[in-house]
């Protein structure tokens, strides 16, 4: 056989090498190399089109799928003998022909004849080596009569290579079943270099609960060849066979929008969950109520195979997998790549060596006796209660000799020394970690939350208490809250008077505020009474002075108890403050006086293996260290500190940035619905808020409170309003508007709702109050409530990331304006810290 076409057959991916001149033919007429198989004949599709990925300086990996043209798009493919195509590959610009099954033109430097296998699903995967660096390249490929259309894709730079400007798009979590997939259309017409996948390419199961929302009506019903049923004989299920997960990859890759960017871009893909199972670890089960008899997960390694294979076979990664190897680790996706001096990339898998959540969902709650599930192991896991468990696992495992982190790793000690040693050795300026979980810390003062709820809640009685009192107390509201604030504080009411009408009559002699406490400590009142009887006095004139009457003194009043008083209370006394006994739910609000980690299946849950990597960049020097993650369904950017449990948070070593989903619900979403049930808790999350409009009716939303729950800048009102502009959008659509006129709607109905009193007055407050809770400084951006896509555009002097927010459906279909609006993450080289525009 020519050298320069050496085929390697001995596996499933094939190899040959490209020339730098036109191919003659090899013992075949068609001018493809000659191994001996013969070539299909007759009518052939190729219903997932084309795709290429991992691009190195020298190689590609080439991928499609062909059957012959009467058989169904997804179906298995029955046993066969084995046939074969052709692939053919040119430097020749062929552009105009791109996506379209025209006939490439210009000199070849690849014609390779390969086989098509039954056993595989008639998937091909071949890589093409002997490319040149920083080139882009055509390719299509050929069975029996029929073209597949052309696909593109563009080598690396050479690893000495000086290189002025990359730009890709980093991208994941398209979940089929809801929402759409109008993004992609947008990013097929971004100027791009590659595009990086962070996993959840599919989703394994079908119809579940975050899967039974509105979804464009080109994407139907999903139906599973073999699939199992999650619970009982009805409802959802859950891939089970490699049957299941083949049709899945199939049946996504049928959509056109998914097929242009494989044709125009190749992909740098990773795993993270749903590729295998929700949440999953090793070959470990996690749904809800899926335990063995005596509590443990399931492990189900066959079904894991069956994952893995089906990922490798529908992927375009330069990566083997082990038939022979009888365990479910029998494939390595980890790897890396180099862009010449300008970027390293790291692409982690963190799902099949990672060790079980360190508090288990199978973790008996000894409240019911029962499984805790996810609430307590994965999400809203008491921060003490985890760190304490995880020093006893570390422990354990170092009592028996090995690494400490063996029992609370995400990517196991082989992967983590591998990852250590790249970020160490690498010689390029930036170094890109593909990183599928966040390692941004992401907790809540549980504490700090009831006390500011508990606080809002009063807010309303004691501003109708207040208007009581002046009433009877001639209308003077700074005297009348001085007094309620007394009341509130333990204070008699006739010592309460007596206190606010000292406090008044010093203030009209000059007194300060010190000599206003004095008075009233002399009248009866404690020094916390005074205290805070002052401080309402002192507010509320301040409010009369500047023009306000009535019901606002008697607001302003109601704010300066509540969050002067009841809320520093609370905090101080916890479950046994006498608020929270006269809230009525004491016993409810229990749990909550803690702080909590939001997210334990992503770092947090992590901690001491995340603090031992940042340890290693810090030791070692190792700057400009930016990662990119997806999993979360939200858009986030940060720093990842060395520490963040020590004092102010610890000292930022690298950052994080995190894309939204391509159209997998919300992270805001999940917990809204979560939270329903914890009755005041759930403003921590969402405030339902019905906005009128004129024609249409009321448009009920539910504002996203948990961004500011998180940490996120307080806002103003016009702020406020426009955070509502993609959610209003939708609702509006859903209610029939016509896109032509949704834009323009939507402005009108936002410039009207500062003069809603619930929202620019209640609303407005809350969010202001939810952020003064300080949770999570580290990050600068959140958006919980967003899908879309992540563009990076990198050059020596700085990585700038726009964070691309799609809007909602309309009606039964994506929106033909995809993208609502970009925000803009900016990192400087040579500095850990991120800037938003």
């Amino acid at each position: 056989m020519d050298r320069r076409q050496f085929l390697k057959f001995g596996s499933f991916i094939t190899v040959s090498a490209a020339t730098g001149a036109a191919l003659t033919a090899c013992g075949g007429s068609d001018g493809a190399a000659d191994n001996g198989l013969a070539l299909a004949r007759g009518a052939w599709k190729f219903p997932q089109s084309v795709a290429s990925g991992d691009p190195r300086a020298d190689s590609i990996l080439l991928w499609t799928r062909a059957v012959p043209a009467a058989s169904d798009n997804v179906a298995a493919v029955p046993s066969a003998a084995t046939t074969a195509l052709r692939l053919i590959c040119t430097a020749s610009d062929n552009g105009a022909a791109l996506g379209s099954n025209a006939a490439l033109s210009g000199a070849t430097v690849a014609d390779v004849r390969l086989p098509l296998q039954a056993q595989y699903d008639n998937t091909i995967r071949h890589k093409l080596t002997g490319l040149t660096a920083a080139t882009t390249y055509y390719y299509q490929f050929i069975a029996g009569d029929n073209r597949s259309n052309v696909g593109r894709f563009k080598t690396a730079p050479a690893a000495d290579a000086d290189v002025a400007q990359l730009q890709f798009v980093y991208m994941t979590c398209q979940d089929w079943s809801v929402n759409h997939w109008g993004a992609m259309s947008a990013i097929a017409a971004e100027n791009l270099d590659f595009i990086v996948h962070l996993g959840d390419y599919i989703y394994e199961t079908v119809g579940e609960d975050f899967q039974l929302g509105a979804v464009e009506s080109r994407h139907d019903a999903l139906v599973l060849p073999d699939g199992v049923f999650k619970n009982g004989s009805a409802g959802a299920k859950y891939a089970n066979s490699l049957n299941d997960y083949r049709y899945l990859y199939k049946k996504y890759r049928t959509d056109t929008r998914l097929q242009a960017l494989h044709e125009r871009f190749a992909f740098i893909a990773v795993w993270d969950d749903h590729e295998f199972t929700d949440d999953a670890w090793q070959d470990a089960q996690t749904y809800d109520g899926s335990f063995n008899a005596d509590g443990s997960d399931l492990h189900q390694s066959a079904r894991r195979r069956n994952a893995n294979q089906a990922w490798f076979e529908f992927m375009p990664a330069d990566v083997t997998l082990d038939a022979a190897n009888t365990t479910f680790q029998n494939i390595k996706i980890y790897r890396d790549f180099q862009f010449g001096k300008l970027m390293q990339l790291v692409m982690t898998d963190e799902r099949l060596y990672r060790s079980d959540h360190v508090i288990p969902e199978s973790s008996v709650n000894p409240a019911t006796g029962k499984p805790l599930g996810r609430i307590g192991s994965r999400y809203l896991v008491p921060q003490d209660l985890f760190n304490s468990v995880e020093a006893q696992k570390m422990a354990g495992a170092k009592t028996i000799g090995l690494d400490p982190l063996t029992t609370a790793t995400i990517l196991g000690n082989p992967q983590r020394q591998w990852w250590m040693d790249k970020m160490q050795s690498a010689t390029a300026t930036w170094k890109l970690w593909g990183n599928e979980v966040s390692l941004l810390r992401m907790g809540m003062n549980g504490v700090d939350a009831v006390a500011t709820l508990l606080a809002l809640n009063a807010v309303s009685s004691l501003a109708t208490a207040v208007g009581t009192t002046a009433a009877a107390a001639g209308g003077n509201f700074a005297v009348a809250g001085a007094m309620v604030a007394a009341v509130t504080a333990g204070a008699a009411a006739t010592v309460a008077q007596a206190g606010g009408v000292t406090i008044a009559t010093s203030a009209a002699s000059g007194g300060a505020q010190d000599a206003q406490a004095a008075a009233g400590v002399k009248a009866g009142l404690t020094a916390a009474q005074a205290s805070i009887a002052v401080a309402t006095f002192g507010k509320v004139a301040a409010a009369a002075s500047a023009g306000q009457s009535g019901a606002a003194l008697a607001a302003v009043a109601g704010q300066t108890i509540a969050f002067g008083y009841i809320k520093p209370e609370v905090q101080e006394n916890k479950a046994n403050s006498k608020f929270v006994a006269a809230s009525g739910k004491k016993e409810a609000l229990a749990a909550f006086f803690t702080k909590f980690l939001l997210n334990c299946d992503q770092w947090d849950g992590y901690n001491s293996e995340r603090k031992a990597l940042m340890a290693h960049l810090k030791t070692n020097n190792v700057k400009n260290v930016v990662a990119i993650t997806g999993d979360i369904h939200a858009f986030f950017a940060g720093t990842v500190n060395d520490d963040f449990d020590a004092t102010g948070g610890g000292t930022p070593v690298m950052v994080d940035l995190v894309s939204a989903g391509i159209s997998s619900d919300s992270f805001f979403s999940y917990l809204r619905d979560a939270s329903a049930a914890l009755g005041d808790i759930g403003v921590l999350v969402a405030y339902p808020l019905a906005v009128p409009v004129p024609g249409i009716g009321t448009v009920n939303l539910s504002f996203n409170l948990l961004d500011y729950t998180m940490g996120k800048a307080a806002p103003t009102v016009a702020a406020l309003a426009e955070q509502t502009r993609v959610q209003l959008r939708g609702a509006l659509a859903a209610k029939g508007v016509p896109e032509a006129q949704l834009d323009a709607t939507v402005s009108a109905v936002l410039s009207g709702l500062p003069a809603n009193a619930d929202f620019s007055t209640n609303l407005l407050s809350l969010a202001q109050q939810l952020s003064a809770l300080g949770n999570n400084p580290w990050l600068k951006h959140l958006n919980t409530d967003a899908q879309g896509y992540t563009l990076v555009t990198l050059t020596p002097g700085k990585l700038t990331a726009q964070f691309k927010q799609a809007n909602k459906l309309v009606g039964t279909s994506a929106p033909a304006a995809t993208i609502a609006r970009t925000t803009t993450a900016t990192v400087t080289a040579g500095s850990p810290s991120v800037i938003i525009s």
